[in-house]
């Protein structure tokens, strides 16, 4: 069984201290359910014809699940799929949602290069914007503001995530810099490689992180509008992005070099940073 301890899934925080404890079931139900199906997509040697064998039983294991409950579930997959049977049940999570989720997985498995930034975003609206759909909806939050904030706000995780784990991907045969962002320094995505240092990668990157920048910026209203707990937990994640975005800035952009973390020293400045929030975050009338 893959270890079940709770850690962070990329975009959205599980389980944590802040979160009423009602809550954290479902949350894990939903952080083991994504988890499982990422490691399906991209861990070990499997080819990617099994793969993608793989995530289509783990769609038909979801879809069944949803409509007649956890009876019949493969036995490696009872861990996952009984829980979440139970949030689907208790919290009527939409299961499109999910769904959403493995359309980003497979077309992982698949591994397209991005021409624009728009089909990056759209990539983001499967991998990435459901997470926070998820929550808003645990916590009975729908209005259309809040969830485009939401949506704003993931696609800028992912975002983030991608030019912190770049020297990593391109390792790995994979880039999300979308092509025409690479044409326009005179670059292409075969050209990158781990330790590349040269002007036309910190010109890409001071763009793309200005980019995803604003994107969080935008969606950042959000945080001090929501009340209570998962506002406060939605000002932490903001602050931990940009923090990222601004140890990119202090390794000189070089993310094929570097790679940026937050690490425990980090955590009184985004401590105050979330505490202190301030009204230019706050929507404008």
């Amino acid at each position: 069984m893959p270890n079940q301890s709770i850690h962070q899934y990329e975009n959205f925080p599980v389980a944590s201290w802040l979160c009423p404890p009602q809550l954290r079931p479902a949350i894990v139900a939903i952080y083991h359910f994504a988890r499982t199906a990422d490691d399906i997509a991209d861990e070990g040697q499997a080819p990617p014809t099994q793969r993608l064998e793989q995530l289509q039983h783990y769609r038909k294991t979801l879809i069944k699940t949803s409509a007649h409950g956890p009876n019949g579930v493969p036995h490696q997959w009872q861990w996952i799929f009984q829980p979440l049977h139970q949030a689907l049940i208790t919290h009527q999570l939409p299961t499109n949602l999910l769904l959403q989720l493995l359309d980003a997985f497979e077309q992982d498995v698949h591994n397209p290069p991005y021409s624009t930034r728009d089909e990056l975003l759209h990539y983001c609206q499967h991998s990435a914007n459901p997470i926070g759909r998820l929550l808003l909806h645990l916590y009975g939050v729908t209005d259309v503001r809040s969830v485009e904030q939401s949506d704003a706000i993931c696609s800028a995780l992912q975002l983030i995530n991608f030019w912190q784990d770049m020297h990593i991907d391109v390792a790995r045969n994979r880039c999300y810099i979308p092509l025409s962002d690479l044409s326009r320094v005179k670059l292409t995505r075969h050209q990158l490689q781990p330790g590349l240092d040269q002007p036309a990668i910190t010109e890409l990157m001071q763009d793309l992180v200005e980019w995803s920048r604003q994107l969080m910026l935008s969606g950042a209203p959000l945080a001090l509008r929501l009340p209570g707990r998962i506002g406060w937990e939605l000002r932490w994640v903001i602050q931990g992005g940009l923090r990222i975005l601004e140890k990119i800035h202090h390794n000189q952009y070089q993310c094929l070099v570097k790679r940026p973390q937050i690490k425990v020293w980090d955590a009184p400045i985004l401590g105050w940073r979330t505490l202190f929030m301030n009204r230019t975050y706050r929507d404008t009338p």
